[in-house]
């Protein structure tokens, strides 16, 4: 009986970044995402729909989110590029492992750059961790599917 993998246990590695300490800890990942876009042509004389053409791939987003650390080389890679518009793309790899820390499946993310950091509100009656949040615009995504 196959029972689909667990999405809890996964890795980020930022490539080409050596990371310090917790660096690459990230918490959640999001904006894995793959769709194409369509035209919509109006049919001459048929009014009673549109036509519809493929277009190109559209990627997502990659949306990394994790506890706030005070030193990052992820966040001085990010600050460079929002606020110097020192714009260095970087290849990330999010990898889903087994039970056994092996790889089951990457995504290996190509020519990815930030576009937006973030924090989550601070609220003095919540007990929560703070979360940065860190954006990433990205060309396309391979899949290694180990």
């Amino acid at each position: 009986m196959f029972t689909p993998p667990l999405g809890f246990h996964f890795r980020v590695e930022v490539l080409g970044i050596t990371p310090v300490a917790d660096d690459l800890r990230f918490t959640e990942v999001g904006g894995l995402a793959l769709e194409i876009a369509t035209e919509d042509m109006p049919e001459g004389g048929e009014n009673r729909y549109v036509q519809r053409y493929p277009g190109v791939a559209k990627y997502g987003d990659l949306v990394l989110k994790r506890g706030l650390l005070k030193d990052s080389e992820v966040w001085n890679w990010a600050r460079r590029c929002i606020e110097e518009l020192d714009i260095t793309p970087r290849d990330v790899d999010v990898t889903l492992l087994n039970p056994d820390h092996d790889p089951l499946m990457t995504w290996h993310v190509v020519g990815a750059f930030p576009t937006k950091w973030s924090i989550a509100d601070l609220n003095a009656s919540a007990n929560t961790f703070v979360v940065e949040t860190l954006t990433l615009a990205y060309k396309y995504f391979r899949i290694d599917k180990s």
